[in-house]
């Protein structure tokens, strides 16, 4: 934590009080109706709030026991401590109990007496007794209502003074402890006003010593009183006084009428000694002579009380009070300590104001440190000075006598709503009594980083606050009126105001971009809920000094400059500015998408939509421009706030559940359902200095903080992530009214009257930044450092890079990599730097491999080595040996920027690669892909949820020209008994093409499935064996069965001829009896049996839930074009494809169904626009992970593969290709490849637009698109069928298909 501002203090004389107690110096003051008690100046050990909403008057703390109690109208309120022993120090209510007689309105003074005896002074004195229940122990009716009244150290006295009062009344106590506890008084006279007055505090609380009181009075002297006559008739008798007029007296010559306020305390003896034995032991004994200290020594060997004078000028004088209260004074006994200049505590000026009184309170640590100064001002703020002595009273001039420790305010009531401007330099807080307060935001090295500036009060309900020009200036909008306010002053001024009427309930306030940066003028809007807005014209005060022609009128004024209608009214929920995120608003000149955003709007049906705008002072108007727009499908969104860089976060109606949004992409990247912790009740953004997002999400009593993540298409990793989390309940109980950022990633709390300062420190033990290996250092980690480091570009030597690398066919990039890798890791030793890019040429990223021959390449990377042995020269491949030694030398170091489970993927990949290099002529790169992602899969296998192969790797098989070494490879993996299990993990029977292959592969299963378990139960394999139409094989296992009891039943009904339609409905009979039984694969054999597969279909689909069985047993049944494989693909796999925005497999889907066209088209457009029957997509199908920049690496790949698939590729325009490359561009900056994404947008080929020939002429020939003709384009578009004489039509295609796009007109020219 950074900084603490616990409240606003009460403007009452007993607001702060301090002791020490149990080893700890404790600090409490009253605020509003709470109190706070600290221990250090940014350290709240407690806040307690009273049930009751009255304002708390006085409080006092008991240094024997610790108790605290406060009074508020009639009632006292004792609290207690508890859990000092187990390091939980806390306090709470012991009792609570009203004065009833004497009769009055409140209670103002309390005072600790011995034995748990508390005094409340009101209208009259009351003395109660707390240990058990409190009773009245004394109890005396007054003339006056008291101002003050206090216990000496031993309660044999209790000095009290009345408002405005000169008399002092002293208490003498005549018996302690028994039931008639009785006070003789006598009075002390004084010539003016008893402004102040103190007890003398004894060195030890159990040492006997003569009281002393002092007193100061309004005519500057401070009396200092003792019983140095018993026999009196006075108890106490006027030892000395000094004069505080005199004390000070100005040096040099007089420039002005000298200073006549003062100001003093006294320091106790006790604190003193302690003060001056911390100041001897800071200066070391290695130093000169050092006059200061040998002066300080030289006082406190006097043992004396000291008494501190200040004028308002900064000038200070000491002076030594030696053996107080002694019978026989000497004029010697008040000595002179110091008087010295400049002190610069900022002390008040003038006295005329109630707000300019302040207090002084002083103390000493017996745990060390110097003489702490409290000083209350009476504005309502606390300030802890600390000071060592021996500086202190240095004759020399020195400016550091008194240095800063803590500044306390706050408010006096609870905070409801922070505002920040655009940097983040200002906030405004506001409260629910309307109380506004404007804080300026410094970063400092020590002390708190936010002061407060300008206190507003307006009466006017306030509806929306903005502000400008770092906190100089405040806009209020109210339901009918705007206003502005300026805050550069102490009381907040209203410069001008400006009265509207619009339609609509005024939503938002917002700043537009400025033509000029922090120029004269600037202009606000508001929206309504009917999407109406208004534009105001503010015209600013000129700094003082500046040179502006006064010509025109520059006098300040806020008046309307347009109105203005969005539309889209119909559904809005809500409008709301963008919280600012990178560099601040200005106008670019041009209207566009590239403008950054202003506002973003939500409607009850979740639809998102960002606007930006741009101020056009000639027409006197303001042009509108909707940026962005995201179908979130979140229904009556509760809360919603979006960053100016196109991040949105969004809460569900019942506040439990958040997703993230990329408004420009229109994707899901986070969401997470809070359910059963608490309810989200603010959003707030921010960013780093380079553009990564940070989300703050506020809960009722924790703030949680998310940064985001790269994507990682390959682990399914989250975007988002945790990276700390901020709780506030050991301070407060509170909950949190709103949160905000400040500049430079501070977070701002307020809660109650409190407001919490947070700096950018990160917790390093959260999982997400303990797996990033951060390496240890002094000053820690921040959390820019941390969200960079989570962000940021990856290393070439990073797996996601090298995977990345792979699937888009850069295999010689890798192993030119690995290679460097290699020579780099030879002389590495764990610690060292390690360059990102391994010393390797840039340009070797993005130069497309065909142009840059191998033996260039290698010379290059090896050239960036030096000279090093001949025989590394040679290697320019990774062989099996250059692997085994990356990974032998992976074990023993850590890499730099890698988490343990990413070099374990890392070694991995170095082993795929080996391997691809020594089946380099038999093995094609889509084999490469999908060996290098299965065997990723097995590694993560049993960490992740993921059971199955993504359609993405069964995609690059499918599309390989090795299946069968990949066939093999999985054969291996499973060391060759592959089950059904192994065969659906790895996808197998989706992506083998060759019939033959495939159906020796599935009767490999069945034997496998028969055994897999030492009883070789037929029932496993029926299912494989009758999908194969082998029932004879199934019919000879059955009779070695011997032990099962269905076997004499199963081999007299399989003997039968199940062509013959008696056999066939027997077997349907068995089917459905074993369905009613539950025994759904075995009820699917029967089916098959019966000749029924779509029945078969359906019980696996439906029963067994089992996708690719389905299709493998249908492939084997039927072959490759049967009707219940397309039924199957275009009623199941495509809906679903289209729900899940499976872009994958609705490619696999299309080329199934020899449909190659839209195969490519599926890997650019959103599949469920490619459907006759519209799935609607659900939150899953919005998420970023249905992206992946391999599909772009699919799509140029499948485009030329044939003429139906460039015939599919013509039907993509070239605006949307190219808004597919770009974004695939971004996804792969989102991952950190920033090298692939601008090798993409390098090297991309567009297709040349489809040239225009007659119609009749068989439609444009697609070759003529290829900008390099490739000899290895098939042929497979159908030949067009001959007419029949009735005019044959086709049957309709049940696929959606897009009208030909060269019409009529287009092929002849026009």
């Amino acid at each position: 934590m950074r900084a603490v501002l616990p409240g606003k203090p009460r403007r009452k004389l007993q607001a702060v009080c301090t002791g020490y107690w149990d080893d700890r110096r404790l600090i409490a003051y009253i605020t509003g109706n709470a109190f706070v008690i600290l221990t250090a100046p940014n350290f709240i050990l407690q806040t307690i709030y009273d049930d009751d909403d009255k304002y708390l008057d006085a409080i006092a703390i008991d240094e024997a026991t610790g108790k605290i109690a406060t009074c508020t109208g009639l009632t006292i309120r004792v609290y207690k401590p508890y859990g000092q022993g187990e390091d939980a120090l806390k306090w709470s209510l012991q009792h609570s109990f009203s004065i009833v007689e004497p009769a009055s309105d409140c209670a103002t003074t309390l005072s600790w007496g011995v034995a748990e005896e508390l005094l409340v002074g009101g209208v009259g004195l009351t003395l109660y007794s707390t240990s058990d229940t409190p009773s009245t122990v004394w109890k005396q009716q007054l003339a006056n209502p008291l101002k003050l009244a206090n216990f000496s150290y031993d309660s044999a006295y209790i000095a009290s003074t009345g408002k405005y009062d000169r008399l002092t009344k002293v208490w003498r106590r005549l018996s302690f402890g028994s039931d008639d506890t009785r006070f003789d008084f006598s009075y002390l006279p004084h010539p003016a006003t008893v402004t102040s007055m103190h007890w003398r505090r004894p060195y030890h609380a159990e040492q006997t010593i003569e009281n002393v009181l002092y007193t100061i009075c309004a005519d500057n002297v401070v009396r200092i009183w003792a019983a140095t006559d018993p026999h009196g008739l006075q108890i106490l008798q006027l030892w000395a006084q000094i004069d505080l007029r005199e004390s000070i007296q100005p040096r040099g010559p007089v420039l002005k009428e000298s200073s006549n306020i003062r100001f003093a305390f006294i320091i106790d003896g006790r604190d003193f000694m302690l003060a001056t034995e911390h100041a001897v032991q800071e200066k070391t004994s290695a130093e000169d002579e050092d006059h200061a200290l040998t002066h300080l020594v030289e006082v406190a060997n006097r043992n004396p009380e000291v008494c501190i004078v200040f004028d308002e000028a900064g000038h200070m004088s000491a002076w030594g009070l030696e053996n107080v209260g002694c019978k026989a004074r000497q004029t010697a006994n008040i000595f002179n300590v110091a008087h010295v200049d400049s002190v610069g505590l900022g002390l008040p000026k003038d006295l005329n104001d109630e707000a300019a009184y302040i207090q002084f309170y002083n103390f000493c640590n017996k745990s060390g440190g110097g003489l702490n100064l409290l000083i209350h001002h009476f504005d309502g703020k606390i300030e802890l000075f600390e000071s060592n002595v021996a500086d202190l009273f240095d004759p020399s001039p020195r400016a550091d006598r008194f240095v800063a420790k803590g500044n306390w305010t706050g408010h006096t009531s609870s905070i409801k709503k922070i505002v920040r401007n655009v940097s983040g330099r200002a906030v405004v807080s506001r409260t629910d009594g309307n109380e506004s307060i404007v804080w300026k935001h410094m970063d400092h090295e020590n002390g708190t980083s936010v002061f407060r500036q300008s206190i507003i009060t307006e009466q006017e309900h306030i509806h929306r606050i903005c502000v400008m020009r770092k906190g100089n200036f405040v806009i209020f909008l109210h339901h009918k009126r705007i206003s502005l306010w300026d805050t550069r002053s102490f009381r907040g001024q209203l410069l001008a105001s400006c009265d509207y009427e619009v339609v609509g309930k005024p939503l938002c306030i917002l700043m537009l971009p400025e033509l000029v940066k922090e120029g004269p003028v600037a202009h606000v809007a508001t929206i309504t809920s009917k999407m109406r807005g208004v534009v105001w014209e503010v015209q600013l005060p000129q700094r003082r000094g500046s040179t502006a022609q006064t010509n025109g009128y520059h006098e300040t004024c806020i008046r309307e400059f347009c109105r203005f209608d969005l539309g889209h009214s119909d559904d809005l929920s809500y409008v709301l500015p963008v919280d600012p995120a990178g560099s601040p608003p200005v106008i670019s000149g041009f209207l566009d998408t590239f403008a950054r955003d202003i506002a973003i709007s939500y409607t009850h049906l979740g639809v998102l939509r960002s606007w930006t705008a741009r101020i056009d002072l000639g027409a006197k108007k303001v042009d509108w421009l909707q940026t962005c727009s995201v179908d979130t499908g979140i229904y009556e969104p509760a809360l919603a706030s979006g960053s100016s860089i196109r991040k949105a976060a969004l809460v569900n109606s019942n506040r439990s559940e958040l997703t993230i949004w990329d408004v420009r992409g229109a994707q899901l990247e986070f969401a997470q359902d809070y359910e059963s912790q608490d309810t989200i009740q603010d959003l707030d953004w921010t960013s780093t200095p380079d553009d990564q997002s940070i989300l703050a999400v506020g809960f009722r009593f924790r703030v949680v903080l998310l940064a985001q993540m790269r994507y990682d298409y390959l682990n399914k990793g989250p975007a988002w992530a945790s990276i700390r989390e901020v709780n506030i309940r050991d301070m407060t109980p509170h909950p949190i009214g709103d949160s905000t950022w400040l500049g430079g990633g501070n977070l701002i709390i307020g809660a109650g009257n409190q407001l919490f300062l947070y700096d950018k420190e990160v917790d390093t033990s959260t999982p997400v930044v303990t797996d990033l290996g951060l390496p240890r250092r002094k000053q820690g980690w921040d959390l820019f450092e941390v969200v960079t480091r989570l962000n940021g570009p990856l290393p070439v030597y990073h797996p996601q890079f090298l995977g990345q690398c792979t699937l888009a066919g850069k295999s010689v990039l890798v192993q030119h990599i690995l290679l460097a890798l290699f020579k780099t890791l030879k002389f590495y030793v764990e610690g060292d730097a390690l360059e990102n890019n391994l010393g390797m040429d840039l340009e070797e990223f993005y130069t497309p491999s065909d142009t840059m021959s191998s033996s260039t390449v290698v010379s290059k990377a090896t050239r960036s080595f030096g000279n090093l042995s001949d025989e590394e020269d040679d290697i320019e491949t990774v062989t099996a040996g250059v692997a085994s030694t990356i990974n032998e030398k992976l074990t023993k170091i850590a890499l730099p920027q890698l988490s343990r489970q990413e070099q374990i993927h890392l070694a991995d990949i170095v082993e795929c690669v080996a391997i691809v290099e020594k089946q380099r002529r038999s093995m094609d790169d889509n084999a490469a892909r999908f060996m290098l992602s299965f065997r990723q899969h097995v590694l993560r296998r049993g960490r992740a949820h993921e059971v199955l192969l993504s359609w993405r790797e069964i995609n690059w098989a499918y599309h390989s020209n090795s299946q069968d070494i990949l066939v093999d490879m999985v054969s291996h993996q499973f060391h060759g008994k592959v089950l059904w299990e192994h065969a659906r993990e790895s996808g197998m029977f989706m992506w083998m093409t060759d019939t033959t292959a495939l159906k020796a592969q599935f009767e490999i299963i069945a034997r496998n499935e028969y055994t897999k378990t030492d009883m070789k139960n037929p029932v496993d394999c029926s299912l494989f064996y009758l999908a194969l139409k082998k029932k004879t094989v199934l019919q000879g296992l059955w009779r070695m069965a011997a032990w099962n009891r269905e076997q004499t039943a199963t081999v007299r009904l399989l003997s039968n001829n199940f062509h013959d339609k008696k056999w066939k409905t027997a077997a349907l009979k068995n089917a459905y009896a074993l369905l009613g039984k539950h025994r759904h694969e075995y009820a699917a054999a029967f089916f098959l049996l019966a000749d029924c597969l779509r029945d078969a279909v359906n019980v696996i689909l439906n029963q067994l839930k089992d996708l690719q069985l389905a299709i493998a047993v249908t492939r084997v049944y039927e072959g490759e074009r049967g009707p219940v494989l397309k039924e199957l693909l275009e009623d199941k796999v495509l809906p679903l494809a289209a729900q899940e925005g499976n872009r994958w497999l609705a490619s696999w889907a299309f080329w199934m169904l020899h449909r190659r066209d839209m195969a490519v088209r599926a890997l650019i457009s959103p599949v469920y626009t490619l459907l006759e029957t519209p799935q609607s997509p659900d939150l899953q199908a919005k998420l970023f992970l249905t992206d992946d920049p391999a599909l772009v690496v699919l799509y140029s790949q499948l485009r030329q593969k044939t003429l139906q698939t460039l015939r599919g590729a013509s039907k993509v325009t070239p605006k949307v290709e190219w808004a597919f490359v770009l974004h695939n561009a971004r996804l792969y900056d989102r991952m950190g490849c920033d090298l692939l994404a601008l090798d993409l947008v390098r090297n991309w080929e567009f297709l040349l637009p489809a040239p225009t020939t007659f119609k009749s002429l068989g439609g444009p020939n697609p070759l003529s698109m290829l900008r390099r003709r490739s000899s290895l384009v098939v042929a497979d578009l159908p030949t067009p069928p001959r007419l029949s004489v009735d005019g044959g039509h086709r049957p309709p295609s049940s696929v959606f298909e897009e009208p030909e796009s060269n019409s009529l007109l287009d092929s002849f020219g026009f």
